[in-house]
């Protein structure tokens, strides 16, 4: 496993992050999801793959998760969107990157495209889930639990063997940052990976991101035995696939 690093956000606050460093070349970003790390098979996977072909490679750990400093329930998609832009211009600096976004890692990422469109070459998404806070978590919460999440500032909700804290600051910000009604002009190849047994995001949100893109080479890749995760050794192998698809037009 490749060693970690921290980058400083300030004084009090670092951020966990894993890189492949290439001065003048392609990078590849990786952005994880809710509550997740950048130990898992995905970044790994990822990581190696930039290796063996020479590419620039990062990974992050939003604040709150995994080692990278500061409570969880204190951040946000604003507050995450923002520290993966410190980490793009400190590590990528003025290279050209490939985007790619696990379930939330996806909404972070397309709100990336406002600060480097232009850097930008190719965007994967892999069960995305742009504005999941309002349109599966809060417009499904019962009148009750609204009202205490409201009341009380946070709730705990469970999927599968998992429990989440949500707070109602998250729930709001999360309204700020809608990016399904912003279209974004570009000429990239855009590829959505989904399971077909995806049971925490369904398949149309994947569909939804890939509607946003005018000019793009558009790709919906579904996986028939795949769930949330992606994670598996075929899958993974598929998501590799994807990325030397769009990568084999710049090396």
């Amino acid at each position: 496993m490749k060693k970690f690093k921290y980058l400083k956000l300030t004084k009090t606050k670092k951020l966990r992050f894993i890189d492949n460093y290439f001065e003048k070349k392609l990078y590849v970003v990786f952005l994880h999801g809710f509550m997740s790390d950048i130990e898992g098979k995905k970044p790994q996977s990822l990581l190696r793959f930039a290796k063996r072909n020479k590419l620039g490679f990062v990974a992050l750990e939003y604040s709150g998760h995994g080692k990278s400093s500061g409570d969880f329930t204190s951040g946000n998609i604003s507050s995450w969107t923002n520290e993966t832009k410190f980490i793009i211009e400190k590590i990528v600096k003025k290279n050209d990157f490939i985007l790619i976004g696990s379930s939330m890692g996806s909404w972070i990422g397309l709100n990336q495209f406002k600060h480097f469109k232009r850097q930008i070459k190719g965007f994967i998404g892999i069960g995305s889930a742009p504005e999941f806070l309002t349109r599966l978590i809060w417009n499904k919460f019962t009148k009750k639990i609204k009202s205490e999440l409201i009341m009380n500032g946070k709730t705990i909700i469970k999927s599968g063997n998992y429990e989440y804290p949500i707070t109602y600051q998250l729930v709001k910000d999360g309204r700020k940052n809608k990016v399904l009604n912003k279209k974004i002009n570009s000429k990239i190849k855009v590829t959505m990976i989904h399971g077909k047994k995806d049971e925490v995001v369904p398949v149309k949100f994947s569909k939804l991101v890939l509607s946003l893109f005018k000019n793009a080479k558009k790709k919906l890749k579904i996986i028939s035995n795949g769930d949330h995760s992606l994670s598996s050794s075929r899958q993974l192998k598929i998501i590799i696939k994807e990325l030397n698809y769009i990568i084999k037009d710049f090396i």
